[in-house]
C-alpha cells in the first residue's frame, strides 16, 4: 500500500469531486481522504501523503465510493503505522540540514556572501536576502537534480542502445519516476537528496522502460544489467526512507 515503485504513466488518473469533505477517523483525530479514480486499477490503494496530511484512496473507476470508504476504513491498524512514521515537516532555512546526494549538509548564509550558492564539505554556502533563501536553495536542488539524471539518463540509455527524448523534473508524490512511449522521462526532483546508487536505480529503471514499457521479467533483468549497484537496495531504502524526503518545504 506504500509508493515505492515507479509508474510508467498515471494520465489515466483523475481526482474525484466527490470525495471533498471525506474523512477516516483513526483515534481522536480525523484525517482527509482525497478518492482518485484510475481507469487501469483494479483494486482499492490506500496511500498515506504525510506532506500533505491526508489519506489517497485509488479506485477502480466505476467502483462504489462507499464499498470503497468502507475498506479504507477497516484498515485502522496500517493507517495508524503510517501516520506514526511521519516525519515533522522542515521548513528550509538558515541553519538547517538538508540531505543532498545522500549526506546531510548544513545551508550557511550569511548577508555578505555571494548569492550564488556554492557547494562544498558539509555545508551549502549562499548568501542575499534572508527571505529568499528557502525559494532559492529549492531552485538550486531543481537545477542539479536535472542535469545530473538528464545525463545519466543519456548515458545508460547510449550504452544500451537506446533513445531518449526529453527529461524533465517534477515533484510527485505518488512516484519516483515516469517514462513515456515517446521516450520522455521524468522524475522527481527529491532523487537528488537521496543516495547516489539510489537515484541511479531509478534511472535505471525508467531507462529500461523504453525498451519494455511493463513490468515483465525482461524489464526486471534489464534494470539489473543496467544499474552498477543492488537494485533491491535501492528500491528497500526509498519503500523505508523516500516519503521523508518530502518533508522539507522550501516556502512558509
Amino acid at each position: 500500500m506504500s509508493p515505492g515503485r515507479s509508474r510508467i504513466t498515471l494520465s489515466n488518473a483523475s481526482s474525484d469531486p466527490a470525495a471533498d469533505g471525506l474523512h477516516i477517523r483513526v483515534g481522536d483525530a480525523a484525517w482527509p481522504v482525497r478518492v482518485v479514480r484510475h481507469a487501469l486499477s483494479r483494486r482499492y490503494r490506500l496511500v498515506f501523503d504525510g506532506a500533505r496530511g491526508e489519506l489517497r484512496l485509488t479506485v477502480p473507476r466505476r467502483a462504489s465510493e462507499r464499498a470503497a470508504m468502507q475498506w479504507a476504513a477497516g484498515q485502522q491498524a496500517w493507517i495508524a503505522e503510517q501516520i506514526g512514521k511521519t516525519a515533522t515537516p522542515v521548513l528550509v532555512g538558515p541553519g538547517t540540514a538538508i540531505p543532498f546526494r545522500g549526506i546531510e549538509r548544513r545551508i550557511d548564509w550569511a548577508p555578505g556572501a555571494p548569492r550564488a550558492i556554492r557547494l562544498g564539505g558539509d555545508a551549502i554556502t549562499v548568501g542575499g536576502p534572508i527571505e529568499g533563501v528557502g525559494r532559492r536553495i529549492e531552485r538550486w536542488l531543481k537545477a542539479e537534480a536535472l542535469a545530473l539524471m538528464e545525463s545519466e539518463s543519456r548515458a545508460i540509455a547510449d550504452a544500451a542502445g537506446l533513445a531518449v527524448g526529453r527529461v524533465g523534473v517534477g515533484d510527485p508524490r505518488s512516484r519516483w519516476g515516469s517514462c513515456t512511449t515517446g521516450g520522455d522521462l521524468r522524475y522527481s526532483w527529491r532523487l537528488i537528496m537521496a543516495p547516489d546508487h539510489v537515484r541511479r536505480a531509478t534511472v535505471a529503471h525508467e531507462v529500461a522502460h523504453l525498451r519494455h514499457m511493463d513490468h515483465s521479467p525482461a524489464f526486471h533483468a534489464l534494470v539489473d544489467a543496467l544499474h552498477d549497484g543492488d537494485v533491491a537496495a535501492a528500491r528497500a531504502w526509498l519503500r523505508r526512507e523516500g516519503r521523508a524526503l518530502h518533508r522539507y518545504r522550501f516556502t512558509a
